[in-house]
């Protein structure tokens, strides 16, 4: 079961902004299906040999993994670099946390969560700063 929606509308407008102020979380990069706007995320982003995983906390009908799903494409600002991701795919979190190298941090699993986004990552900018 994924976390109640109420929580995900609170962490957007009050714990989202902070986050990505601080500058301490990888920020995904995505535009907006019908909008076409660019938003930034403030995720966890679990590396793996090709790419990365993301846990859909909130589940499969909230915004940033539809909007994924439906650009094809987004980008992950983390640790100095900006890193081109492409091929996001939806699958049971058994399957996305199996890519994770076994020395990764843990994704959490007291929540519930069901599905992970992997994608894979094309290339890698780093930011100067």
């Amino acid at each position: 079961m994924a976390l109640p929606m109420w929580l995900a509308r609170f962490n957007r407008r009050f714990i989202n902004p902070a986050a990505i102020r601080k500058g301490n979380w990888p920020v995904l990069v995505h535009t907006g299906r019908r909008s076409g706007a660019t938003y930034r995320t403030p995720l966890d982003a679990y590396p793996t040999d090709d790419g990365y995983v993301f846990t859909v906390n909130y589940g499969t009908t909230s915004d940033w993994p539809r909007n994924v799903m439906a650009a094809g494409e987004a980008r992950l600002e983390i640790e100095g670099s900006v890193v081109e991701l492409t091929n996001p795919r939806l699958v049971p979190t058994g399957e996305g946390y199996r890519l994770l190298d076994q020395d990764a941090k843990t994704p959490p699993s007291l929540v519930g969560v069901q599905e992970c986004l992997v994608v894979d990552a094309v290339s890698t900018t780093t930011v100067p700063g």
